[in-house]
């Protein structure tokens, strides 16, 4: 069972997960870790409250506000280190997502480094961050998937 399907099953969780998980594969090239990096990164945004916009707003509470909103908006993106995804995030996020990949939790902050700019990027190609709302602020990125 796919699609709306699945969602009226009661499965709207697992239905989400997949779609953004689809869409993080369309966004990053699909295959190039074995889709450990991109499915650590989609479960990252789909458990962050308020999802892109949440993330977005932890950056600017941890004073790397203008480093998030250059990967929004439409020009360049500014790059971001380990140490400073470390700042931003619990390290119990870090530690979580280096589990999935079996890497330490500095190497992981690393990937999240390089990936993330291109993720939220990606995710907002109209420069806007998506509204919030019932889904976390991953409704909007929904409406532009073909299910």
């Amino acid at each position: 069972m796919r699609g709306p399907a699945k969602c009226l099953a009661g499965g709207f969780e697992a239905f989400l997960k997949e779609a953004i998980m689809g869409l993080l594969d369309g966004v990053l090239g699909g295959g190039q870790d074995g889709g450990g990096a991109i499915s650590a990164i989609g479960e990252l945004l789909g458990s962050q409250e308020g999802g892109v916009g949440g993330l977005v707003k932890s950056f600017e509470a941890g004073g790397l506000g203008e480093l998030a909103r250059s990967w929004v908006g439409k020009g360049e993106n500014l790059p971001i280190s380990a140490q400073q995804i470390e700042a931003v995030l619990s390290s119990g996020v870090v530690a979580q997502y280096a589990q999935k990949l079996g890497v330490d939790p500095h190497a992981a902050a690393g990937q999240i480094a390089q990936i993330l700019p291109q993720v939220i990027d990606r995710l907002t190609p109209d420069g806007d961050v998506p509204s919030a709302g019932g889904l976390g602020g991953l409704g909007g990125l929904l409406g532009g998937l073909k299910l």
